[in-house]
């Protein structure tokens, strides 16, 4: 693997057997690879199998099948070494959509911001907790009033805030954001996609950006994964999947972004999707300038 490349993801498969004839197969056979600095989206509507992808990473549910290599180490196997766990664990952070359960509602923000930091040992005394966590609070856009507060004392945005401070003060190679803004009112979505774009600009942070709202993935993303049914059925960069789309999935998908003009956005047709267009039983096809979409033989 590449030095640049700080995750790669090839055919993981991640099947869920409800009964013993029934299997859901949430994910089903995906391969992808995330650049050091680079922002990778993943859409989709909902059961698509994102979220799934972010908690097999992480390790919360163990793969069916495939392999995971973060930072060149394969960190899919259920035997990791105590070594692949601590390194794991202190430079991938995940950003939950729920942010009120995501947080310890008996913690304060500034133990919930310090925690991570705390516990792998960067933070070692109490001045310097305070001090860091401080600076957080300010670099998230909340004051330092806030560190004394519990998590049910803020809003829904004020928590995801805290949520992002805690993911970036061990200063991870890589934080997940599983639709951190999908729970939020709108402003307030707007307020919390310009700080990870500062994120992005000014630390060179690396992400797997989850959402199903394109307009933002296509803001902040570098390149885009479009998934249907458990598969990615087109990937490339942000502009050339949104120029040029190859799947007839993502142009349904992207017919229905929603138009800032009154009379285009009344006159405009939708493109539906059809189940016979399913990606099943296909492969993907290099389409140029690291541009692919999936298609059937």
């Amino acid at each position: 693997m590449k030095d640049d490349i700080i995750l790669e993801v090839k055919n993981l498969k991640q099947h869920f057997q409800l009964r013993k004839d029934y299997t859901v197969k949430a994910v089903d056979g995906i391969s992808f690879q995330i650049k050091k600095g680079e922002v990778f989206g993943i859409v989709g509507e909902s059961g698509s199998g994102k979220s799934t992808i972010a908690r097999t990473i992480m390790g919360v549910y163990p793969p069916t099948e495939g392999e995971i290599w973060f930072k060149n180490r394969k960190i899919s196997d259920r035997k990791k070494s105590a070594m692949d766990k601590k390194d794991m664990q202190k430079n991938m952070q995940i950003i939950f959509q729920d942010s009120a359960a995501a947080l310890n509602p008996r913690m304060t923000a500034e133990e919930i911001i310090a925690e991570p930091a705390v516990v792998s040992h960067t933070w070692k005394t109490k001045k310097q907790i305070h001090e860091e966590v401080e600076k957080l609070l300010c670099y998230v856009g909340l004051d330092t009033s806030y560190a004394d507060k519990y998590p049910n004392e803020l809003s829904g945005g004020q928590r995801q805030r805290v949520a992002i401070a805690r993911s970036i003060s061990v200063k991870p190679d890589l934080i997940l954001a599983d639709e951190p803004i999908a729970s939020l009112d709108i402003s307030i979505q707007a307020q919390i996609i310009n700080l990870f774009y500062h994120l992005k600009k000014d630390h060179r942070s690396t992400f797997l950006f989850i959402a199903h709202d394109l307009s933002v993935v296509r803001y902040i993303s570098d390149r885009i994964a479009v998934m249907y049914r458990g598969k990615i059925v087109e990937m490339g960069k942000t502009e050339d999947v949104f120029h040029n789309p190859l799947h007839a999935y993502t142009k349904s998908l992207l017919s229905a972004i929603p138009v800032p003009d009154p009379i285009l956005e009344r006159n405009k047709k939708l493109l539906e999707f059809k189940e016979d267009l399913q990606p099943d039983n296909g492969k993907m096809l290099d389409c140029g300038n690291e541009h692919f979409v999936y298609v059937n033989e």
